[in-house]
């Protein structure tokens, strides 16, 4: 048995079409019922599970049933409505219709029957001045054009798409110069801006490659391998401290050309030593450098012993023992700690700052190296006290000045002959950059050029900059390349092992694969072990790039970075608010992926995170205070001060979830008012994933109709809904933007809005009725299995670098199962997402 739902109607109550909602085939039926009011009480929030559970058994039923035919009753159709306009050689819109004639045709030419059919079914044609169609007609044409297409799903084979092959766009090209050169800085800064498509920037369809982007990438390519690569080194840098200079420091230091410091008893540190100088700079080699003469007391003519110490607070490995530090003297020397004793020695100098000695000493490498000091031994038994005088501590280095990049980009066999070094070079940089094994001719073509440009005269380095260069330049560098071996027509093939590396990083980390997938491709052991890799990839720092470019594009929320309220009607919004409302949402989301709690918290949670501005501005400052967030009066993120987040627990539903965070109601409001309408479509497009069709033509604005509108928003809102072209998509859209309205248009709660108090109440369709966001929330988390189809649906998109087609449904439906059969954890989204058929196979 087959329900039908008359479009027509459905679409007046807010009802679009189920299959479309819901993701469900269904099969054709050339019965049809009478419409009785239990039908048509059918509408937008109709069970999710009753709605899949009842296209499942149809869709059983449907092999034993003959194909809808488009042929007949909808042919006919479309001749007595359409073809007058859309026909012939300049048909109306440029769409003809009148070459459609069968199933074939239609279903080649699905996008167009998709909008075909929206628009009939929602009444936007015919035109008002044509002849129009009765209702049953309608519903009746438009459930038989989709049963054709359903039909055809049913029963066609398993198609897991085609993605078109994508550049990398401006984030994923820095993030990947960073992981391959090893250079952190914005290469991409001055490209032009990535268009885009379905929501995100990374949609392979509208990732264009203009001239003035490809002289872009000449550009930034040259800079980088200037930066990665110095063919000629610089000197090794100097800094000297003159002995008065150095610490410990106190009124009381020599202000002589030479310090003196004594292993003679006292209680100032500055008498007793070690001197020592701070530095920051890198690990490596370095040469320390002091010139000093020592004195004893008395006639003891024997030398005095003294050491050099290298300070690192990260130190562990050849740190000096308890025993090594017990025998240097000195108040401040248990204050150098962790150190290593570099160098032990005897001054031969004495009683004469004229013939004082110069100490050179070659420091090995101490990770965090941060001071040197110069320190005298405790005397030993019978042994006068000695002075030791110091002229200054220098330190040059490091040594090698070739930046890390360098080093690590140009490590090779030193042994080995410099043909065979610039083929391993290039092996293993091609390799990363590609994403994939290079080829012997590959290599073998650069290689050439590297040595053309050495017989020219350059040096090897050089030459390898321009190697470099080209890579960075090459299109198999630039766009994200699946290759395909032996396969024709519409093979379905599956991604080899590289190809679903680049495709899990570049979806989770928006970079390159880092060298443990790059290995388990080349064992070809990653897609056994997809679930752990995934797990270790989300808990990883870089997974905060999925938070940024996924759930930020997602929300719509990075408008919130130019959206400029009124300044006299909201004059406590800055930049400091703006910061923190995004901020929070960035922690909100990323608590949910790496503490993998349910996706459902996104609707509604007990807990977010706010720094002092933020708790200020919902009224939540003692609960910020109880968990343990710092209150102090005029501080603000610009003086460093009240920036600091913390975890809060929410004291009631008002809060909580994505809903009712600020910088989704603040991008969802107008600069002067809130906007329940906005608010509203931004609920049914982002979280139900049931976007309203788009507003008629010739409709004004509401703010064009003050004149004739009075009262408060809501009456405003109900007296232009009087409008029978406005009522059918507001119905929708309405209720849910007015359960927001508590919270102004930067997100404040409020009880009035000028001189009217706010309903927050509504009903919705189908008769569910809230009074307030609270039980809006729960409302919406009782349609768990459409947000977690939306959800689906936005994540796979971006995972996929595609917008999804009708033969994408049955991945997205097994998706949703697999979430409702394990407490929509937000890691079986994901796992489930990048095991799927359209992400590990293609069409080739």
């Amino acid at each position: 048995m087959f329900v039908r739902v008359c479009g027509r109607c459905c679409a007046r109550r807010g009802l679009a079409h189920l299959p479309a909602h819901f993701g469900a085939t269904h099969p054709a039926s050339r019965s049809r019922l009478p419409e009785t009011p239990l039908m048509l009480r059918l509408r937008f929030f109709v069970s999710p599970l009753l709605v899949v559970a009842f296209w499942s058994l149809a869709a059983n039923a449907a092999a034993a049933e003959p194909a809808p035919q488009f042929v007949g009753m909808a042919s006919e159709f479309v001749k007595r409505h359409c073809l007058d306009c859309h026909s012939g050689s300049e048909p109306a819109a440029g769409v003809p219709l009148d070459i459609y004639r069968d199933n074939d045709s239609l279903v080649k030419d699905r996008k167009v029957w998709d909008r075909v059919l929206e628009m009939v079914e929602f009444g936007q044609m015919p035109p008002e001045d044509a002849e129009q169609p009765k209702d049953e007609d309608v519903a009746q044409f438009v459930q038989l054009v989709k049963s054709v297409f359903d039909y055809h799903d049913l029963h066609a084979k398993p198609d897991p798409g085609r993605v078109t092959m994508r550049r990398l766009n401006r984030n994923e090209y820095n993030n990947t110069i960073r992981d391959l050169v090893g250079v952190d800085f914005n290469p991409a800064e001055d490209f032009p801006q990535d268009d885009i498509g379905h929501g995100f920037d990374n949609i392979g369809d509208v990732l264009t490659l203009s001239p003035v982007l490809m002289e872009r990438y000449l550009a930034a390519a040259e800079s980088i391998v200037r930066r990665a690569i110095v063919p000629n080194p610089p000197a090794p840098p100097k800094r000297a401290i003159s002995g008065r200079y150095t610490e410990p420091a106190g009124g009381d230091v020599s202000t002589g050309r030479f310090r003196p410091i004594s292993n003679r008893p006292s209680e100032k540190p500055t008498e007793t030593g070690p001197v020592f100088t701070r530095y920051k700079i890198p690990d490596g080699e370095y040469i320390f450098r002091t010139r000093i003469y020592a004195t004893r007391e008395g006639d003891d003519q024997r030398p005095v012993r003294f050491a050099v110490l290298a300070c690192s607070p990260t130190l562990t490995d050849g740190a000096a023992t308890d025993a090594e530090a017990d025998s240097l003297f000195g108040l401040a020397v248990n204050g150098l700690r962790p150190f290593r004793i570099v160098h032990s020695g005897e001054v031969t100098a004495s009683n004469d700052e004229k013939d004082a000695q110069t100490i050179e000493i070659k420091l090995p490498i101490v990770p965090g190296l941060d001071r040197t000091a110069i320190a005298l031994y405790k005397p030993a038994e019978g042994e006068s006290h000695a002075t030791l005088h110091i002229e200054h501590l220098s330190l040059e280095g490091p040594l090698d000045t070739r930046p890390e990049s360098h080093r690590r980009l140009l490590a090779c066999d030193p042994n080995a002959d410099r043909a065979t070094q610039t083929r391993e070079v290039l092996r293993r940089f091609m390799t990363r950059a590609y994403r994939r094994p290079a080829t012997d001719a590959e290599v073998e073509r650069l290689a050439e050029f590297v040595a053309a440009a050495e017989a020219d005269g350059a040096k090897w380095e050089a030459a390898m900059q321009l190697a470099i260069q080209a890579v960075l330049v090459s299109p198999k560098f630039l766009f994200r390349v699946e290759l395909e071996a032996d396969a024709a027509g519409d093979e379905v093939i599956p991604l080899n092992e590289f190809q679903i590396a680049s495709r899990l990083s570049y979806f989770l980390w928006s970079t390159m694969p880092d060298d443990e997938l790059l290995e388990l491709a080349q064992r070809g052991e990653l897609s056994k072990q997809i679930d752990a890799q995934v797990r270790r990839m989300l808990a990883d720092p870089r997974a905060d790039q999925l938070v940024e470019h996924f759930a930020l594009q997602w929300l719509q929320i990075k408008r919130l970075e130019t959206f400029a309220p009124d300044k006299e009607l909201f004059p406590m919004f800055d930049d400091d608010l703006r910061g923190a409302m995004l901020d929070e949402t960035r922690l909100f989301f990323a608590a949910v992926m790496r503490e993998d709690r349910s996706i459902l918290e996104l609707l509604h949670s007990d807990f977010t995170y706010l720094n002092e501005p933020l708790a200020r501005h919902y009224g939540l400052t003692d609960a910020f205070r109880a968990a343990g967030g710092s209150v102090g009066r005029g501080r603000s993120r610009r003086n460093g001060g009240g920036d600091e987040f913390v975890r809060v627990s929410l004291p009631d539903a008002s809060r909580g979830g994505l809903l009712t965070q600020a910088s989704v109601l603040t991008v969802t409001s107008n600069p002067t008012r809130t906007s329940p309408v906005k608010r509203g479509r931004w609920v049914l497009e982002q979280l139900l994933g049931s976007p309203p069709p788009p507003p008629p033509p010739n409709v004004p604005e509401l703010e064009a109709q003050k004149e004739k509108l009075t009262g408060s928003l809501r009456e405003r809102m109900e007296q232009h809904r009087q409008n029978p072209a406005c009522a059918s998509c507001h119905a929708r859209m309405d209720p849910l933007g007015f359960a927001f309205e508590n919270f102004d248009a930067v997100g404040r709660f409020r009880v009035k809005d000028g001189e009217y108090d706010i309903d927050p109440s509504g009903e919705l369709p189908g008769g569910q009725t809230f009074a307030g966001p609270g039980e809006l929330k729960q409302i919406l988390q009782g349609r768990k299995q459409m947000f977690a189809r939306c959800l689906t649906e936005k994540m796979m998109t971006y995972a996929l670098g595609r917008g999804l087609e009708y033969y994408d449904r049955p991945a997205v439906n097994r998706i949703v199962r697999q979430l409702e059969a394990n407490d929509f954890k937000f890691s079986t989204l994901v796992v489930e997402i990048v095991s799927s058929d359209p992400f590990r196979l293609r069409r080739s």
